[in-house]
């Protein structure tokens, strides 16, 4: 177990570059396994789940190379149908997206009910059905998923919401398929894209990329690339919300402004001096008179949800009352429960909405991480909270932000990272 210590008040000041994302990395390592040639994936995050995902496909027969501090070599040729290692791959949920790879090319897959982080309900029936619509038989028990498929054959597939995972999981099945497969209410997201890339650097043949219908010709066989991981969107949004609360002055390199249309609008609406400078870098100016706005999380080019939670922070320093509509997952909005310990005045309307009256003064406190995203939030919050706070648990936070304390004390933070160790005997 791990914990931040952090003193609040300092201004954050310079320059930072964002890492690769999460959510794009972990779907285009999956897909390494599509083919018996080497791949190559730059620009990706030296993160907990990233490393745990690298340590599945070792257990998977794959060959795996750091060749530079973020970017690695992937060598799947002997990946075999040797069953995973189910112990690794139930702590990180991406490890849904194996079953694709592996249901194409070894025709068979035993997958444990996926893990992650405690947010709500999250069911990969999407996935499943998609998959049985290919011609794959599915069972399941209480532990394990068991599916085969002996051909995979295209069709026309209306996925039942627009899932991230599920449509790279379909995505990746087809392009191994027979024949032609047509995908209604695809995901959109960028990460989506920057996997539809990479395949298409394969020889995968896919139509209506950036769109929510895909179209994708099975290819007998796909070949090795050299490919690179789009910035995370989703840590840029997190270090933009810091600059801003701390009346800061910040730019942020890797921030791809197309991708955060939405957030960009409603840091602009609640009065944050955001500026443009190129394609992929902006600025955070000094910011005096932050204003309350509402916020409505969706699917991509929605509001991210996996933003609503550090937005909620600049919330508790505006001026007025803002309304939080969280549409995507029951329990996201439990870290309110840490903020009203620091000081926020919010009250949770139900299982999805929220308000937060400001602006209030924060305080220091002991409190505890319950995802990356609500750890990124506490982090945010101990900021600009008077005093000293100590955040438990930064273990997920350490799943999807690399480095974040390393950055922040770059730009002026004060955060100390304590390693606790855990006797042998205790464990």
């Amino acid at each position: 177990m791990s914990k931040f210590i952090i003193h609040g008040g300092a201004r954050l000041e310079g320059e930072i570059t964002v890492s690769g994302s999460k959510n794009a990395a972990l779907p285009m390592l999956a897909a390494t396994l599509l083919t018996n040639e080497i791949c190559v994936v730059h620009n990706v995050p030296r993160i907990a789940d990233v490393d745990q995902m690298l340590t599945i496909l070792r257990s998977l027969g794959a060959r795996v190379d750091w060749v530079a501090d973020h970017s690695v070599r992937i060598d799947a040729s002997q990946v075999d149908g040797r069953e995973p290692d189910y112990k690794q791959i139930k702590k990180i949920r991406a490890s849904v997206l194996l079953i694709g790879p592996l249901l194409a090319r070894l025709k068979r897959v035993t997958i444990p009910h996926p893990g992650g982080c405690h947010i709500g309900a999250r069911p990969i029936g999407v996935h499943i059905q998609a998959l049985e619509d290919l011609g794959a038989v599915v069972r399941t028990d209480n532990q394990l998923y068991y599916i085969t498929a002996e051909r995979l054959r295209g069709k026309r597939i209306v996925l039942g919401e627009m899932s991230v995972t599920g449509t790279a999981v379909v995505v990746m099945a087809a392009c191994l398929a027979e024949g032609t497969t047509e995908i209604r209410l695809a995901a959109a997201e960028p990460e989506t894209t920057n996997l539809l890339g990479m395949l298409q650097g394969m020889g995968a043949k896919i139509g209506g990329i950036d769109s929510h219908t895909l179209v994708i010709e099975g290819m007998g066989q796909l070949h090795g690339v050299e490919t690179t991981v789009i910035p995370d969107r989703l840590e840029a949004g997190t270090l933009a919300i810091a600059a801003a609360i701390t009346r800061g002055d910040v730019t942020i390199h890797g921030f791809m402004h197309s991708h955060l249309d939405i957030f960009i609008k409603k840091l602009r609406d609640a009065n944050v001096q955001l500026q443009i400078l190129s394609d992929n870098s902006v600025r955070i100016s000094r910011t005096t008179l932050l204003k309350a706005v509402n916020i409505r999380t969706d699917v991509y080019p929605g509001f991210p949800t996996d933003l609503q939670a550090p937005l909620a922070v600049l919330l508790t320093q505006a001026n007025g009352t803002s309304l939080i509509f969280e549409t995507m997952f029951e329990g996201r909005l439990n870290y309110f429960q840490e903020l009203a310990r620091m000081g926020a005045t919010a009250n949770i309307l139900d299982a999805h909405r929220a308000a937060i009256n400001g602006p209030t003064v924060l305080y220091g406190k002991s409190i505890e991480s319950l995802d990356i995203r609500a750890g990124a939030t506490l982090i945010l919050a101990a900021l600009i909270a008077h005093g000293r706070s100590e955040i438990d648990h930064i273990e997920l936070i350490d799943r999807g932000y690399e480095r974040i304390d390393e950055k922040l004390n770059a730009l002026g933070a004060q955060i100390e990272r304590i390693e606790e160790v855990v006797s042998a005997a205790m464990e």
